[in-house]
């Protein structure tokens, strides 16, 4: 272990998963959590192989192979007829060209293997972070609780409400991009007569897309059922929702996709908020990962993946520059281009998924069926890069 300790605010994925990687690199490392107990809010999650890889070299993989789902395939469709648009391999074929595979999960699940690989005491929970105090040799974080502690580096992985962020640059409100989206879980026995694929389907229609996938062992169908709405204004971000409304928003849609929502016994009535690309991450000692730095859409299905990319980066970051401010720039150079890059296509999709029909539609089907954007060797640069092969300085 290294003399100097790496504070980690925040027990999301993000920061359960930069711990991870902080340990294997030789640091000492604490994770501060403010909920008096490691939870996950939301269902399914996405882990493309260029995060996986990152676990499985962290030792996760029979953890993850426990409960996360391998789909075979990721199939776009239309919303009235559910003609294909696009179905690209995520399966065996993924796997062999990228050296990892795709998963799905309960976010719960996730949390759990994550948690499951710390050492007992690595993780302090009911820790609310309310001051930090970088006195340039290190860092001194103040709690609610009249605790402090002490790092050389400190990692705010706090979320999109992120507390460090607002200590380093101030407070700014989140941007409400327009979506609210239905999510639900199903058993799986309850759609049994719609032989579904063991895929991720993602249908577009006007205004709105639905998409659903297996997780839990594949003993649960995970929905996510997204809207254009002008405004949201509940305090929460989340609301217990109505499966009727939920069905109303999808009148007309084929039989599958309202069969999956009429199946459901709660949904939850989500505002998808996202960030503008913070022109800087870091200050001093300390410095922001995952959703606390770049919030995004999840319409490329990459922010739990960028968060674990960040730790990965970081972390070989800290080891060639030692744990100092040069290192946190560095990571944040590295970084911050390719999470703007995803924070903006996660944006676009809003509109490609949700284009009325008429030629914009027809002309962004026709580039799905010839181009195939999501076909193996058009997502290279996403599912092949390594963010801790990092050139020596």
């Amino acid at each position: 272990m290294t003399d100097g300790r790496v504070a980690v605010i925040g027990g999301g994925i993000g920061g359960l998963a930069a711990a991870l990687s902080l340990r294997a690199a030789g640091f000492d490392v604490r994770v501060y959590e403010q909920a008096g107990a490691l939870s996950e809010v939301g269902a399914g999650i996405q882990i493309a192989p260029n995060a996986s890889r990152i676990l499985h070299r962290l030792g996760l993989a029979p953890a993850l192979d426990r409960r996360g789902v391998r789909p075979v395939a990721v199939h776009q469709r239309r919303w009235d007829d559910g003609r294909t648009l696009q179905r690209a391999p995520l399966g065996a074929e993924l796997e062999a060209a990228y050296g990892a595979p795709y998963y799905h999960f309960h976010r719960a699940d996730l949390l759990a293997a994550l948690a499951g690989a710390l050492p007992a005491g690595t993780v302090q929970t009911a820790q609310r972070l309310i001051g930090l105090d970088d006195r340039g040799d290190g860092v001194t974080l103040r709690f609610a609780d009249g605790g402090a502690a002490e790092a050389e580096i400190a990692i705010g992985a706090d979320g999109i409400h992120s507390e460090v962020r607002k200590l380093l640059f101030g407070p700014e409100a989140p941007r409400f991009t327009g979506c609210i989206a239905y999510r639900g879980l199903v058993p799986v026995e309850r759609l049994r007569h719609l032989d579904l694929e063991l895929a991720s389907n993602n249908w577009m229609g006007p205004g709105r897309h639905f998409v659903h996938y297996f997780v839990a062992g594949a003993t649960l169908v995970n929905f996510v059922a997204v809207i254009e709405q002008d405004s949201w204004t509940r305090e929460s971000w989340t609301d217990p929702g109505e499966v009727a409304d939920a069905l109303a928003a999808f009148e007309g849609w084929h039989p599958q996709v309202r069969a999956i929502i009429g199946a459901v016994d709660q949904t939850f009535k989500w505002a998808l908020f996202d960030r503008v690309a913070l022109p800087q991450w870091s200050a001093g000692r300390v410095t922001l990962l995952g959703d606390a730095a770049h919030a995004m859409l999840p319409f490329m299905a990459q922010g739990a993946g960028q968060s674990i990319e960040d730790g990965a980066a970081l972390a070989a970051c800290l080891v060639q520059e030692g744990p100092g401010p040069a290192a946190l720039r560095r990571y944040e150079t590295l970084r911050r281009p390719r999470a703007t890059r995803l924070q903006d296509l996660s944006r676009a999709n809003k509109t490609r998924f949700h284009l009325p029909d008429g030629p914009e539609q027809q002309a962004r089907d026709a580039a799905m069926a010839n181009t195939g954007d999501r076909q193996i060797a058009a997502m290279a640069w996403l599912y092949a890069h390594d963010p801790s092969a990092i050139e020596p300085i």
